[in-house]
């Protein structure tokens, strides 16, 4: 099992959160299943930002994202070195601390097609 640490989130992680998950599931996935409710807009399929999250802690243990991922990354909102786009980050085996950004871009819920 890996740790990861939420920092606080405003509306959806308030006092942050620590748990543990199986080395190969998604940052999403990991976040959904301890109640984090973390946007994912495009049903985790790669094909929208909003389930950008900034890795402050272990982002060298993960996967290098792919070209779409990295294509799409930059289109997010407070886009950093570390960004990743959680359904698509694995949790390998060394502990990760994550950050939700503040905002998400979400253009279907923006009336924008």
């Amino acid at each position: 099992m890996t740790a990861v640490t939420v920092l606080p989130h405003a509306a959806l992680c308030p006092a942050g959160a620590s748990f543990e998950v199986e080395p190969g599931t998604s940052v999403c996935d990991a976040l959904l299943a301890h109640g984090i409710e973390i946007e994912h807009a495009c049903e985790k399929s790669c094909a929208c930002t909003t389930c950008h999250v900034i890795v402050r802690e272990g982002f060298d243990s993960l996967a290098p994202a792919s070209d779409k991922e990295d294509d799409l990354l930059d289109k997010a909102w407070g886009l950093e070195f570390t960004s990743r786009l959680s359904c698509q980050a694995r949790v390998g085996t060394s502990p990760l601390t994550v950050e939700i950004p503040r905002y998400t871009i979400n253009q279907v819920s923006e009336g924008k097609r």
